[in-house]
């Protein structure tokens, strides 16, 4: 699908890719990884032709479609819903045809609409909207209404709706909560076509796709599998090399020493020469650098305090005099808790994290909170607040005012950023620097808690794992929000729900809150009276039959086709009505996954109904007409 041979890119004083050559399978699932800074975005700038390289070659087919999500998606008037079909260019461009053309052209042109299941093209585009956190009130909503997050997840649902034979995404899941990250990584397992995905998300590096191309050095290399796959055979090649060098090495040592010792007796001269010669023909092996990955500084609190940290009965909050936004807390927080708080985009989780940080105030019910306790919170905003003309070492001159400027660059130093970063403006910091930063700031005085609002959206693998490390080791109480499922599971270990206004424990793990989060998405996929259908312009109207041909079996089994088509769409229906009650899924999720799969099955019986349906009449048709 995608080949890259011998490509080399030089720009801004350095090299990022170096001779490097890589073919992609077609219909593959690629995950794209490598450090931060290496070049991923520029492999992406390279291949849809933004960007020139310098020698080399990048092809693919020349009728292939490519695609990739890169800005958010401009504030238009036109609808939420006709915005995503607009994005299958074909099916618009067919549509828009119909209205002009010939009746003998129409044939045609219904043909390829059913081809291409054009009929069902609303309810699948309302489907994957719904997965990515959208409600069918938003459908029919103008694309200006939303905000800027929001459209960036429209335009990721256009390019999923399209399905290119080329689907490039880069960091999909940093504007997704984790339930659109949970349907995201089902969706791209099931994608039909070629996938390259930038990720950091170990879950779906694990689960969705089927290779991992891994840029290091200007060198692109591809693994079979997935990341765990990846980091399984890349620790055995390196230990081959290891080894190999060894021996090597080894052998070089010998025969130099043979050489040292004989060259100069006449005798040994010709075995002296000979020992040089196969020196000179030893292979050079370089020796495997491990990158160095700062840890996170996260010390623990000095002095505990009585349980619990927090005691919440009865709580309501909200902001002003407005309507509550979350009611009726009753909940327990001690040093030892590390709560997962799930929920998606909008139900209330930072502002309970808010809450909790003493930015608001309960306007109900009995809130108790020790007053020797301090939090340290991270949330995205820090990041996109702080100041670009500011440096490292400016930001820390104000988090220790008393200590020495040698104390204060060893505390940089410590939290990764060393000598040649510290007098860097923040605008030319990557994010991942700066998330290192502030993470390791909001933990400097060994807060009793720490809320963490995503805390790994600019953090790489390795960086990730180190944070995971040092919450492991760190012995105050944890709040984490965050669409890293794998974080959510090594660090979590009880899991609070944000829902209908509340917030309550969750009685389960994430295995099940991610099977209720896509059984959610398909419940609210487009039922038959809940989605738009787009009315198809009249069908031309027949010719006058030229004979009287027999049609009564072919006309029986049209009828009996409709009827069995009735009949499933019937029970779709019902099957969409009950899962329409939100309050199955908190109540009973296993009651909510049952129907989900019941849907499931129902709507396979649907498809397949209808087709025997489309068949009968056209064969009917066709003995009328012939």
């Amino acid at each position: 699908m995608l080949l890259i041979r011998d490509l080399t890119f030089d720009s801004w004083g350095r090299r990022f890719f170096d001779h490097a050559t890589v073919s992609l399978p077609v219909g593959a699932k690629v995950g794209l990884v490598g450090r931060n800074g290496v070049g991923k975005s520029t492999l992406f700038k390279l291949i849809l032709g933004q960007l020139g390289a310098g020698d080399g070659e990048i092809s693919y087919p020349k009728t292939a479609r490519i695609a990739s999500v890169d800005q958010e998606h401009p504030a238009t008037p036109v609808s939420l819903l006709d915005t995503v079909l607009e994005a299958d260019e074909e099916r618009a461009s067919l549509l828009a045809e119909l209205e002009t053309a010939a009746p003998e052209r129409m044939g045609d042109i219904y043909g390829r609409l059913s081809e291409i299941g054009a009929d069902r093209a609303p309810s699948r585009a309302a489907e994957i909207l719904a997965g990515l956190g959208f409600s069918h009130a938003d459908l029919s909503r103008p694309m200006a209404e939303f905000s800027g997050g929001w459209r960036m997840r429209v335009a990721l649902a256009a390019a999923l709706f399209a399905e290119p034979d080329l689907l490039l995404l880069d960091e999909p899941t940093n504007y997704l909560d984790l339930e659109g990250a949970l349907w995201l990584e089902a969706r791209l397992k099931k994608y039909p076509h070629t996938a390259l995905i930038i990720s950091h998300d170990r879950d779906i590096l694990n689960n969705s796709v089927d290779h991992i191309l891994h840029l290091a050095s200007g060198k692109l290399e591809l693994y079979p599998g997935g990341y765990d796959d990846f980091e399984q055979q890349r620790a055995e090649r390196d230990r081959l090399q290891e080894s190999t060098r060894a021996k090597v090495e080894a052998q070089r040592a010998h025969l130099q020493s043979f050489v040292d010792r004989f060259r100069a007796k006449a005798s040994k001269a010709t075995q002296a020469q000979s020992r040089l010669k196969m020196l000179s023909r030893l292979p050079p092996v370089s020796a495997v650098v491990a990158e160095h990955t700062a840890p996170f500084v996260l010390p623990s609190p000095e002095k505990p305090v009585a349980p619990p940290l927090l005691r919440l009965e009865g709580v309501s909050t909200g902001y002003g005099d407005g309507k509550p936004i979350l009611r009726n807390m009753n909940l327990r927080l001690d040093l030892d808790d590390r709560i997962g708080l799930l929920g998606v985009n909008g139900a209330g989780k930072s502002t309970f994290a808010k809450l909790v940080a003493g930015a608001l105030e309960a306007t109900a019910g009995e809130f108790r909170r020790d007053r020797r306790m301090k939090v340290g919170w991270f949330h995205q905003h820090q990041i996109e607040a702080m100041d670009p003309a500011d440096t490292p070492l400016d930001i820390i001159r104000r988090a220790m005012p008393e200590a020495t400027e040698a104390a204060r660059r060893s505390r940089l130093a410590q939290f990764g950023l060393g000598v040649q970063k510290v007098e860097t403006q923040v605008a030319d910091l990557s994010g991942g620097e700066r998330a290192r930063l502030l993470l390791n700031l909001v933990a400097m005085e060994a807060p009793h808690l720490l809320i963490l609002d995503e805390p790994t959206n600019h953090l790489d693998i390795d960086s990730r794992r180190a944070l995971l490390d040092a919450l492991n080791d760190y012995e105050g109480a944890v709040l984490l929000i965050a669409h890293d499922r794998s974080l959510m599971e090594m660090v979590a270990d009880r899991l609070w729900l944000a829902a209908d206004g509340t917030i309550a424990p969750f009685d389960g793990d994430m295995e099940d809150y991610a099977r209720m989060v896509v059984e959610r998405a398909k419940a609210q996929a487009r039922a038959p009276t809940q989605v738009r259908e787009e009315a198809p312009p009249p069908p031309p109207k027949p010719a006058p039959a030229r004979a009287k041909v027999p049609t009564g079996p072919a006309r029986r089994r049209a009828e009996q086709a409709e009827a069995a088509m009735h009949r499933a769409s019937e029970a779709v229906a019902k099957l969409d009505q009950a899962l329409t009650d939100p309050q199955i899924f908190a109540k009973d999720p296993q009651k909510a996954a049952a129907l989900g799969r019941q849907r499931e099955e129902a709507q396979a019986k649907l498809e397949a109904a209808e087709h025997e349906w489309l068949e009968a009449v056209e064969a009917y048709e066709a003995l009328k007409e012939g």
